[in-house]
């Protein structure tokens, strides 16, 4: 008999959590479990890559209307009859614009959320919340599952939540997963009450299927000038990927200079900020925007240096993915930094302030022997982290 699992996501859109699942998924024995997904919105650019043994779920018509911007959403609710759930969604929007973090608004918001979503009529042997927020809540109040396991993929104490929201939370989880070390200790140390229940498990990635997708691109996705440098970075234009640093950084690289561009691939709110900053400092034509990239492994094979100016992270998997590709990489002395880079064997951690991140790509450019050394040593490296789907296996067995 195969078990029946349940894997709940809000998107499948661009961002390391997503592409972990979709890792995982990949992975998985499908002649052991039986799969359904469910996400909240039912878009992004990995839903192309869902298994075909997985199940999508349909969202609840409710739901539907839920989600849909604030006037349509109103509109569509009491066409339907349902007066309180539009008085939820008002009372959603009116949370959405308090003055606190996002992640805290969307623990407040879950019970206008909670409101529009009925139980799943399924019983699952796992449930499992892949993102932390409102796919743990979904699992512990919505699904009636044999075991409970939520997913953090980053370090908690950085997100700007309430503790004391999710503490009913965990309490009825069998398991909390994270993908560090780092950000175990802080877990065990924010929620000492539920310090058994953390388990690490690494995100999936596998060497053979990233390089494999670096050979489908162009022979030159830049559009390289002669002599031009070309630094790349990953991640959503969000405050914590630290791109307004990785701008300036830019800035003082260019007015030494230098021959570089440095390009970016990703989405996200931050997007006008950057472009004004880039604007701004004339910097059109060195640094840009690239947007998404459904295969972004051409991108960073062809790059000469990959930079990450993150200030948090949980564990990146562009990080991972740029050690695969044996990319010489700086990256900024974020908390769990050091879980991934080794300082001068694996890459180079520098401070997160501009001119620091600047003077490690100065040295990774004036120094030809270092970056030899760092290309050598990752190519020798065993890196593929396959074989983490065996600690799921453990905790659903």
């Amino acid at each position: 008999m195969k078990k029946k699992l349940l894997f709940v996501m809000p998107s499948l859109s661009a961002g390391g959590g997503e592409k972990s699942l979709i890792n995982l998924l990949s992975q998985l024995d499908y002649d052991q479990y039986e799969v359904d997904l469910f996400l909240l919105h039912q878009d992004g650019l990995f839903m192309a890559y869902i298994p075909k043994e997985v199940r999508l779920l349909p969202l609840p018509a409710d739901y539907r209307e839920f989600a849909k911007p604030l006037a349509a959403s109103l509109l569509g609710l009491l066409r339907r009859g349902k007066p309180g759930l539009a008085w939820s969604r008002l009372r959603f929007a009116a949370n959405a614009r308090k003055k606190r973090s996002i992640p805290e608004n969307e623990q407040q918001g879950w019970k206008y959320t909670a409101r529009a979503l009925p139980p799943l009529t399924a019983r699952y042997d796992a449930a499992i919340g892949f993102l932390e927020n409102t796919a743990t809540y979904f699992c512990v109040d919505k699904v009636e599952a044999v075991r409970k396991i939520g997913w953090m993929h980053i370090d908690y104490d950085q997100l700007g939540m309430d503790p004391a929201f999710d503490l009913p939370y965990f309490k009825r989880l069998d398991y909390l997963v994270t993908v560090s070390e780092e950000c175990a200790s802080v877990l065990r140390a924010r929620f000492p009450s539920e310090r058994e229940k953390v388990k690490v498990m690494y995100n999936i990635v596998s060497p053979s299927i990233i390089r494999k997708m670096a050979a489908m691109g162009e022979a030159d996705v830049y559009g390289r000038a002669q002599g031009e440098t070309i630094i790349l970075s990953v991640g959503r234009l969000h405050y914590q990927k630290g791109f307004e640093t990785a701008v300036e950084a830019c800035r003082l690289l260019v007015s030494e200079g230098y021959n570089l561009r440095w390009c970016v691939i990703g989405e996200g709110e931050e997007r006008q900020a950057l472009t004004e900053q880039i604007r701004a400092a004339n910097l059109e034509g060195r640094f840009e925007l690239l947007g998404l990239r459904p295969n972004p492994y051409p991108y960073i094979q062809q790059a000469d240096l990959y930079v990450q100016p993150s200030k948090f992270e949980g564990k990146s998997i562009a990080i991972d993915e740029a050690k695969i590709l044996a990319k010489p990489i700086v990256v900024t002395d974020f908390s769990t930094a050091k879980d991934q880079i080794e300082h001068d064997r694996s890459g180079l951690i520098v401070g997160m302030d501009a001119r620091a991140v600047a003077d490690g790509i100065r040295r990774l450019l004036q120094e030809p022997r270092l970056r030899a050394r760092l290309t050598e040593h990752l190519g020798q490296a065993e890196l593929g982290t396959e074989e983490e789907i065996a600690k799921l296996n453990r905790l659903l067995a």
